[in-house]
C-alpha cells in the first residue's frame, strides 16, 4: 500500500510539473508576431498568450501615428505650435530614442517620419532624385529639434510639419513589454518574435535553449549558424527585398536620416543585446553606418554584439561573436 501511495504521489508530481510549448501566430502592429510560452496546460498557455496580445495592442495604441486619437498623433499635429503633455511611458520612450540618436550621431532618428518620400521601391523609379530633392526631403528631420521637458512631461517638435514615428523601435519595445508582463504573471519561459525583433527568457519545455537561425538572406533555406538565446534579445533586419539600383549601386529602403540617401553595402544585420528595443534601433543604425563603421561602433558598446552580411554575402561579426557554422 505504501509503495502504491508513493507511486501515485510521484505520478502526480510529474504531471504537475510537466510543461509544454504553446505558440500562436497573428498580425499585430501591421506585422507578424509569433508568441510562444512554456506552460503547464493549454488553458494556462492561452491565458499567457492573450495577455501578451493585449499588451502589444496597448503599446500600438500608445505609439501609433496612424491613430488620430493617440498622443503621438497630437504631438505631430501640433508641431511648431505648442508642447504636448504626454503619458510618462511615451515620454520615457521618446527620451530613450533621443539618447540613442545621440549615441549613433543621428543614424537613428524618430523624426525620420518628417522625411519626404522621394525614393520609391515599387518599380516606378527610372532615375535617381536630384541632389536638391534629396537635400530638401530631410529639412524637417533632426532629433535635436525634439524638445522634451522632463519636469512638465511635455514633448515639442520645433518645426511646423515635423513628425515622429516609432517604426524603427516600436516592435522591439512591444516585444520587451510583452515579455516583462508575462514574467510578472508567472510565465517561466517564452519567446516573443515581432517579425525578427525577438526577445526570449527561460528555456523550452524540453529544457533546451531557444535557438535562432542566422540564414542566408538570399536563400532562406540555407542556415549560416544557429545561436542559442536565453534571457536576451536578437533583432534581425534585412533590406534585400526593397531596393533600387542606379549606376551599379544598390540603394536600400533604409534611408540615412542625416543625408536623405539610402544605405548601401549591407543586406542583413543581427543585433544581440539585453533588450529588443535597443537592438531594433541599433540594427537600423548599423545599416546606415555601413560595415566598417557599424562594426567599430558595436565593438565599443558593452553587452552588444552583431552579425552583418554584406552585398557580397560575406559574414562580418563583432569581436565577441563565435559562429558555429553549418551547411
Amino acid at each position: 500500500m505504501k509503495n502504491n501511495v508513493t507511486l501515485l504521489l510521484l505520478l502526480f508530481s510529474l504531471s504537475t510539473f510537466a510543461q509544454e510549448n504553446f505558440k500562436r501566430t497573428l498580425i499585430l502592429m501591421g506585422s507578424r508576431f509569433d508568441i510562444t510560452v512554456v506552460a503547464s496546460n493549454e488553458k494556462e498557455g492561452n491565458e499567457y498568450i492573450d495577455s501578451a496580445i493585449f499588451e502589444i495592442a496597448r503599446i500600438e495604441k500608445l505609439i501609433s501615428s496612424w491613430d488620430v486619437n493617440s498622443e503621438t498623433s497630437l504631438i505631430n499635429k501640433l508641431s511648431g505650435i505648442q508642447p504636448i503633455k504626454v503619458d510618462k511611458e511615451l515620454f520615457d520612450l521618446i527620451e530613450r530614442s533621443i539618447a540613442i540618436s545621440t549615441l549613433t550621431n543621428g543614424a537613428f532618428d524618430i523624426s525620420y517620419a518628417s522625411m519626404d518620400r522621394i525614393w520609391k521601391y515599387d518599380g516606378s523609379m527610372r532615375e535617381m532624385p536630384s541632389e536638391e530633392k534629396i537635400s530638401n526631403s530631410i529639412k524637417k528631420v533632426g532629433y535635436k529639434n525634439i524638445i522634451i521637458d522632463k519636469e512638465a512631461q511635455t514633448v515639442f517638435l520645433k518645426l511646423k510639419g515635423m513628425k515622429i514615428g516609432f517604426g524603427a523601435i516600436g516592435k522591439g519595445y512591444a516585444a520587451d513589454k510583452a515579455k516583462a508582463l508575462l514574467i510578472e504573471k508567472g510565465a517561466k519561459a517564452g519567446i516573443i518574435n515581432a517579425s525578427g525583433d525577438l526577445n526570449a527568457w527561460g528555456k523550452q519545455a524540453n529544457g533546451k535553449d531557444w535557438m535562432v537561425a542566422i540564414t542566408n538572406p538570399l536563400n532562406k533555406n540555407k542556415v549560416f549558424s544557429w545561436l542559442p538565446i536565453n534571457d536576451s534579445a536578437i533583432v534581425t533586419s534585412g533590406n534585400y527585398e526593397k531596393f533600387v539600383s542606379f549606376n551599379g549601386i544598390r540603394y536600400s529602403h533604409i534611408i540615412d536620416p542625416r543625408t536623405g540617401y539610402p544605405s548601401t553595402g549591407i543586406i542583413s544585420t543581427s543585433i544581440m543585446t539585453s533588450n529588443a528595443e535597443l537592438a531594433d534601433a541599433i540594427s537600423t543604425s548599423v545599416f546606415v553606418m555601413g560595415v566598417e563603421t557599424g562594426l567599430d561602433f558595436i565593438n565599443q558598446l558593452k553587452g552588444v554584439d552583431c552579425i552583418i552580411i554584406d552585398e557580397q554575402n560575406k559574414i562580418h561579426t563583432s569581436n565577441n561573436i563565435k559562429l558555429n557554422n553549418t551547411n
